[in-house]
Order: structure tokens, then C-alpha cells, then sequence
């Protein structure tokens, strides 16, 4: 009797749990975002040989967000932390025109993959403080984003450096997770 009063309260006054990927080709800033969500810094980081794992709690929500590398030869590995996932943010490297067709590539394989299909997505066009960067409606475009349908997406300018647009895409993030639980609708 205790533990279900707990768990209802947890469900309407406490903190909610979510599981989020996030994933993007090598050097688009994965890493940067989460130590920025995570401790408020940025880190001097390395290429993600493997994943990171850590909590970020945002307002009452408590998101596990796994950081996945994205590496070539890492690609093939995304698909193993599908699972019971929530969400997914995708980074992109706004600066990287010559790679934005492999971004979409990997992209669709993973909104693709049927553990995902019921994940929303947001997307992080990246780095927009570079001169000459794709701008978020570009990048929307570049991932072929309009034509998805039935899927709550949503792209969120972002600087990770500077921590402009996480908390902005975070509110999104968690705002449609909570309204597709509420609703009913399947989330992984």
C-alpha cells in the first residue's frame, strides 16, 4: 500500500524519469551539450570512444541521457541504446555543409529503426554562433524533417559552448514527452 502511494505521488508531485539518446556525427558537440546540461561547464572532451551516461534533472524531470559516439565506426552500435527510449536528440554540426547528406543519412536510420518510431526528436542545429553555419531552418530541411509524419520533432538553435538553446530545446523535450504520456500515446 506504501509503495503505490509513493509511487502516485512521485507521479503527480515528484520527479519524472525519462531516457533519452543522444546521437550525431563525431565533433557536432554531443558531449559539450551534456556536460553543459549536466554540471553547468564546459569540458575540454575527446572524441566519445564508447558513451557517456549521465542525469540531468531540468525543472521535475530526471532524463538519462546516454551520449553515444559518432564515429563511422561507432554508427552501427546506436541502435543497442534504442531501446525503452523516450526521446532522441540528434546534434548537428551547423558549420558542416560537406557532411549534412551523412547527418541525414544517419538520421533516418535511426528514426527508422522501429525502437524509435515512437520517440520524439529534437534536434540541435549546433554551433550557430560560426559565420557561414546552415541556420535551424536549413538544417530542419536538410534532415527532411517536414515530411515526417505521425512524429513530434522539434529544432532548437543551439551554441553548446555558451549553453544558448539547451534549456529552450529541454522545455520542448519535456513538454511533448509529458503531453504524449498524459495522452496516452507510446514514447519508446
Amino acid at each position: 500500500m506504501g509503495g503505490s502511494l509513493r509511487k502516485l505521488f512521485d507521479k503527480v508531485f515528484g520527479n519524472q524519469d525519462m531516457r533519452v539518446v543522444m546521437l550525431g556525427l563525431d565533433a557536432a558537440g554531443k558531449t559539450t551539450i551534456l556536460y553543459k546540461l549536466h554540471i553547468g561547464e564546459v569540458l575540454s572532451t575527446v572524441p566519445t570512444i564508447g558513451f557517456n551516461v549521465e542525469k540531468v534533472q531540468y525543472k521535475n524531470v530526471v532524463f538519462t541521457v546516454w551520449d553515444v559516439g559518432g564515429q563511422a565506426k561507432l554508427r552501427p552500435l546506436w541502435r543497442y541504446y534504442f531501446n525503452n527510449t523516450d526521446g532522441l536528440i540528434y546534434v548537428v554540426d551547423s558549420l558542416d555543409k560537406q557532411r549534412i547528406e551523412k547527418a541525414k543519412e544517419e538520421f533516418k536510420t535511426i528514426i527508422e529503426d522501429p525502437l524509435m518510431r515512437n520517440s520524439a526528436i529534437l534536434v540541435f542545429a549546433n554551433k550557430q554562433d560560426m559565420p557561414n553555419c546552415l541556420n535551424p531552418a536549413e538544417v530542419c530541411e536538410a534532415l527532411g524533417l517536414p515530411q515526417l509524419r505521425g512524429r513530434k520533432w522539434h529544432v532548437q538553435s543551439s551554441v553548446a559552448i555558451k549553453g544558448e538553446g539547451l534549456y529552450e530545446g529541454l522545455d520542448w523535450l519535456c513538454n511533448t514527452l509529458r503531453g504524449m504520456k498524459t495522452g496516452g500515446a507510446p514514447t519508446s
